[in-house]
């Protein structure tokens, strides 16, 4: 039976603020772009919260909900320096980490002996160690799959400990809201509510023929899910598969002409943050727009020699789709998958 951690610290950029200036402790607080520049939260505390204040919420609304919000902007610089430090002291634990982002990762600890085997210590000493080295405070949920560690460190908020223990999965999966299922979201939610499908239980009571005609190839991981199976291991060689660039601007743009106008101090940017990546870039290019009405499409394609004409020739595709003015441009180009880089280098070698 496998031993699944899955750490995640609360608030993580708030949390960082609020340890570096304990007077923001008491007071709502985001981390974000500016209100007058279009921002968005990325994280706040939980004094924000109670006023509804949510991760990628527009800064303005935000405002709205809590005028006596501080809003900081982020400082990643920081938050990188913390998040090693934390990573250092998972590795303390075992190698075997897939991490998720800066604050949130999971670990495989099936194998470790300290603490005589037991995943719930080692979550307690995790928990008091981030503490203790960092100040920063971390939920830990522990099971026997990566989504019900997932779910469980998402439990009791914030500063938890949940386990689930193998004996306790069939108890605690029954009566499980399928939001809570890990890849259902608000659409697929609505979907199955209409259907008759709140819980877990529910779920249960539909047979995987039905589920495989409703969802398509997606109602066989609802099915599984529902069960407790997930076979998934922990990754610990996650590979990035693109790299892109976007910018929220200070006003819409109101036709395509700004669009394309906009678009070649986005494409510089690529050019330069690619340069810093060891993975070769494909010639898979996409193009992100979001409008006005907070709506998004995002156009992909291949073959284009030359960035330029091929990022305008989807500029073009995807700001049909709306037709209306744009608050975000986005381009981007899929990397070569490590195993394609393989065949090639064969090839060549042959």
């Amino acid at each position: 039976m496998r031993k699944i951690l899955h750490a995640d610290c609360d608030c993580f950029y708030a949390a960082v603020e609020m340890r570096d200036q304990p007077a923001l402790r008491e007071v709502p607080l985001a981390v974000g772009g500016s209100a007058e520049r279009r921002g968005v939260v990325a994280t706040c505390n939980y004094p924000a919260r109670a006023f509804g204040v949510r991760s990628a919420m527009p800064t303005a609304t935000a405002r709205r909900l809590c005028p006596e919000l501080v809003v900081l902007p982020p400082d990643f610089e920081r938050y990188r320096a913390v998040s090693q430090q934390i990573q250092a002291l998972f590795l303390e634990l075992t190698p075997l980490i897939e991490p998720l982002s800066l604050d949130e990762a999971y670990l495989d600890v099936s194998e470790v002996a300290r603490f005589h085997g037991s995943a719930t210590w080692m979550a307690q000493w995790l928990k008091e160690q981030t503490l203790a080295r960092t100040g920063i405070t971390l939920s830990v949920g522990v099971a026997p799959s990566k989504f019900l560690a997932k779910i469980a460190s998402d439990w009791d908020k914030p500063d938890g400990l949940t386990v689930i223990a193998p004996e306790d999965v069939d108890g605690f999966l029954r009566p499980l809201p399928v939001s809570k299922l890990h890849g259902v979201g608000p659409a697929t939610t609505a979907k199955l509510e209409a259907l008759g499908i709140h819980r877990c239980e529910d779920l249960r009571q539909r047979s995987l023929t039905t589920l495989l005609e409703r969802f398509g190839k997606f109602g066989r991981h609802l099915y599984q899910l529902a069960r407790g199976i997930d076979e998934r291991e922990v990754n610990i060689s996650r590979e990035r598969k693109s790299v892109s660039v976007e910018t929220t601007f200070d006003r819409d743009l109101p036709d395509l002409a700004a669009c394309r106008q906009a678009l070649p101090p986005l494409i510089d940017k690529l050019r330069k943050r690619l340069a810093r990546h060891d993975d070769p870039p494909s010639d898979k290019r996409f193009v992100k727009v979001k409008f006005d009405d907070f709506s998004q499409t995002t156009m992909e394609s291949a073959g284009y020699a030359d960035d330029s004409r091929g990022f305008q020739h989807l500029l073009e595709q995807a700001w049909q789709r709306g037709a209306r003015p744009v608050r975000l441009l986005g381009v981007g180009v899929r990397l070569v998958p490590e195993d394609a880089q393989r065949q090639l280098t064969l090839f060549d070698e042959s």
